[in-house]
């Protein structure tokens, strides 16, 4: 049968022929393209067609990735083609094709063994016109312009346009040469009327020619700065071989000034003789070997590095202590070993001086402070306190999160980019070889596949092997031995035992509420009146309201919520100020609730009556002392126990060994043999979000069930802390002066201590212990006795 059929419906004006879709690409009247099919429906179509009277259809999909479209997957408008010239392959047919019409697809004949579609052909709107004449002119010089300006074309085709063709045709084959996407060339077939076509390629042609202008001034500008560059290349090689031939052959400039530079720089001799070494490697090297910038930028690096500079480094211990108070309050433990580490560098400094003590004896004992505490306690001010009063420089460096070796000790210099590591780069930066070097967050380093960053700095931080760090990148040896190093961190259960036994730790408890009332007054106001704008005239902050944000807007170890609150009370008086409402604001207390809102804490949070089955615990995390209560709840059961609150592994065996102990005390307490088989016990711990853990709520635990079991009422005002044991020991605690501040702050009044822990009470402030009874016990029938009615 023959393909082209004249439908009987509409046989006037529409046809039927096989219809293959295109992936990518359009297909235009009055053009010529080679296309090669892969489906097996597509291969189908050209076979019949090309077999019969070579006409077919050529349609693109609107998504390129549909494997087998349908017709709502593909434009309604295509081109009817004739196959001129088919060639196959193992899998794959390549055709020459001719654009015959435009025509519009009405409806799908049929799907198999191709597809069959019903077209009719689109007219082409033209009229004869001065206006289409002057477009068509003009269109031809655009395109001869583009040709000039490095457009590609086939020549035959652009001689063809040259010569002149119809308006139809010239708008179709520009069209089929412009650089557009696929979907405007489609909204470009789909346009019936020759006018308007022509005024749109028109439009996207003079856009290629500003393209093409940019691109070719780009090049224009690339190519004189080569031309430059190369001339002067030459120049310059001529000139070295004329001086060498006159026996004039001088040094590079460049090569002359890093000479001096490094000798300038005072480094040590074999340090010296690395840096001569690599420039006289410069120097050999063409201007243009890669490797001649990362040459440079090693040598700048040696050069800048302080071999040889240090501070005065003068300590005074009355001026060490003098600015330690000013900068500080409170926190006087810390400060008396600051000193006493100040003292003894004063008096290791006069000894090597006198040469009482050998070189190899100048570094004695743990050099290396570690400042641990909870944030916000003053751990990294103290220590810009500490290079103020030796007159040093101060480095500072976050290690928090740090993962990758090289970031302490750089990178080698094969890799693209390297650098030293943060600890060559803080030397460098602070210019002296002897600054007070600050590790911040020393807990928080990472481990991954890239290495272990505490191991790398297990030579930085030990005085023995430190007078030779060695940096990957400088591959040299520095000194580290004259720089003081100083950690934080918050907890040290992070931090490796190798890496903890080169430090000397110095512990920061957290602030009282007396400690907390004058930092404020005596330091935060003034720093924040500076951040906001506000002189001391302009605001007034009653004692009074100070107090009332400790006690009601901050529950913390440090200040840095006290800071925050502050300050968010002087800006909405910079406020009112700066709109002209008022120049001077007094804050009061009947003032605080329209600048902070309501208050956050109560005054006290410990039970408000005496609760049978509930016990205040004390608590310590890493952000200082808090107060728990521990709830039991009976029901009948089987002897179950059922503990939730998120507790750790360590908690939930302390609850199995209150539990043990108050079994096998049965008799004792009165609860009677076999009650607890009867009963099912919950013990629960409020703030279930929160992760619990540890071994010193122990003592809690048990009286909590004893309470539940023998219906007496817990003391409410009570509060209690120690590890327990299955004989009923009490056994002692870490954090008590945390924990005692926070029993302080919750409003109890007495406190069960592990008589083991007496000794600690010296850590407590005065005044606070003064407002608490401390009941010191060994065993759990002390402790019933203490906190049962």
């Amino acid at each position: 049968m023959a393909i082209l059929l004249r439908d009987s419906r509409r046989a006037s004006d529409t046809k039927v022929a096989p219809l293959v879709p295109l992936r990518t690409g359009v297909v235009l009247p009055h053009t010529e393209a080679i296309l090669t099919f892969g489906r097996e429906k597509s291969t189908a179509a050209i076979n019949a067609a090309f077999s019969s009277n070579r006409l077919i259809c050529f349609v693109t999909q609107k998504n390129p990735s549909t494997a087998d479209p349908t017709i709502d997957d593909l434009y309604r408008v295509g081109t009817l083609c004739t196959i001129q010239r088919t060639l196959k392959t193992d899998d794959e047919i390549n055709a020459l094709v001719k654009g015959i019409a435009r025509v519009r697809i009405e409806d799908i004949r049929s799907k198999s063994p191709f597809l069959l579609a019903t077209i009719s052909e689109i007219p082409e709107i033209t009229e004869a016109s001065d206006e289409i004449t002057a477009l068509t002119k003009h269109i031809s010089e655009v395109l001869k312009k583009a040709v000039n300006m490095g457009k590609p074309i086939d020549f035959l085709v652009f001689m063809r346009l040259m010569s002149g063709v119809s308006p139809q045709e010239l708008a179709d084959q520009i069209t089929s040469l412009l650089d557009i996407k696929d979907s405007e060339k489609q909204r470009l077939l789909e346009v019936a009327e020759v006018k308007k076509r022509l005024q749109r390629v028109d439009n996207y042609l003079s856009r290629e020619i500003k393209v093409l202008e940019i691109e070719n001034s780009i090049k224009l500008k690339t190519q004189k700065k080569f031309d430059k560059s190369m001339r002067e290349t030459v120049l310059r090689e001529r000139m070295k071989t004329i001086q060498k031939e006159l026996g004039e052959e001088e040094e590079d400039k460049e090569i002359i000034e890093l000479k001096e530079k490094i000798k300038l720089a005072k480094m040590p001799d074999e340090i010296e003789k690395k840096a001569l070494k690599e420039l006289d490697r410069l120097a050999k090297m063409h201007i243009y070997n890669p490797e001649s910038g990362y040459i440079r930028t090693y040598l700048d690096w040696l050069i800048d590095m302080p071999w040889s500079v240090k501070t005065a480094n003068n300590v005074s211990i009355e001026n060490a202590k003098k600015i330690l108070e000013n900068d500080h309050y409170g926190l006087d433990e810390v400060k008396e070993r600051v000193l006493e580490y100040l003292a003894v560098m004063k008096l290791k400094k006069i000894a090597h001086k006198n040469k009482k003590i050998k070189k190899q004896e100048k570094m004695v004992g743990p050099t290396i402070l570690c400042f641990v505490g909870p944030p916000g306690v003053g751990k990294t001010s103290i220590g810009r306190s500490i290079a103020r009063a030796l007159g040093r420089k101060f480095v500072k460096i976050s290690l928090g999160g740090i993962r990758d070796e090289a970031e302490i000790r750089g990178h080698r210099r094969t890799y693209v980019g390297a650098l030293p590591g943060r600890i060559i780069q803080g030397i460098k930066n602070a210019g002296t070889k002897n600054p007070v070097f600050m590790l911040d967050e020393i807990d928080k380093l990472g481990v991954d596949f890239r290495g272990d960053p505490s191991s790398a700095l297990l030579e930085a931080l030990d005085p023995e092997q430190n007078s030779e760090f060695s940096d990957h990148y400088l591959e040299v040896a520095f000194d580290l031995s004259e720089v003081m190093f100083i950690t934080t961190a918050n907890v040290l259960d992070t931090i490796p035992p190798a890496l903890q036994d080169r430090l000397e730790v110095i512990r920061f408890s957290g602030y009282t509420f007396d400690e907390k009332f004058n930092i404020a007054k005596r330091f935060l106001i003034d720093k924040n009146l500076l951040a906001n704008g506000l002189k001391k005239t302009q605001i007034k902050i009653e004692d009074t309201v100070l107090e009332r944000i400790i006690e009601r807007y901050t529950r913390e170890a440090g200040v840095r919520n006290l800071e925050r609150e502050s300050s968010k009370i002087m800006r909405k008086v910079a406020t009112k100020i700066a709109q002209g409402k008022k120049k001077k604001v007094k804050v009061g207390l009947k003032d605080l609730d329209g600048y902070l809102g309501p208050t956050k804490f109560s005054k006290t949070i410990a039970e408000k009556k005496d609760v049978v089955g509930v016990v205040t615990g004390l608590a310590w995390t890493q952000s200082g002392g808090e107060i728990l209560f521990i709830e039991v709840a009976l029901m009948p059961g089987k002897g179950r126990l059922i503990l939730t609150g998120q507790l750790g592994e360590v908690m939930r065996e302390s609850c199995k060994a209150a539990l043990s102990y108050i079994r096998s005390h049965w008799e004792k307490l009165g609860i009677g043999k076999d009650s607890t088989q009867k009963l099912d016990i919950h013990v629960h711990v409020p703030e279930g979000a929160v992760p619990k853990d540890g071994p010193s709520a122990g003592v809690a635990i048990a009286t909590a069930l004893a309470s539940a079991l023998t219906k007496r009422k817990v003391k409410r005002a009570v509060g209690m802390t120690g590890e327990i044991t299955l004989r009923g020991r009490v056994l002692a605690i870490g954090g008590l002066k945390e924990k005692v501040i926070a029993a302080h702050q919750a409003g109890l009044r007495q406190i069960i201590l592990p008589k083991d822990n007496k000794k600690d009470l010296v850590k407590v402030p005065e005044k606070i212990k003064k407002a608490f009874k401390f009941s010191f016990v060994n065993s759990l029938n002390d402790v019933f006795k203490t906190a049962l009615r």
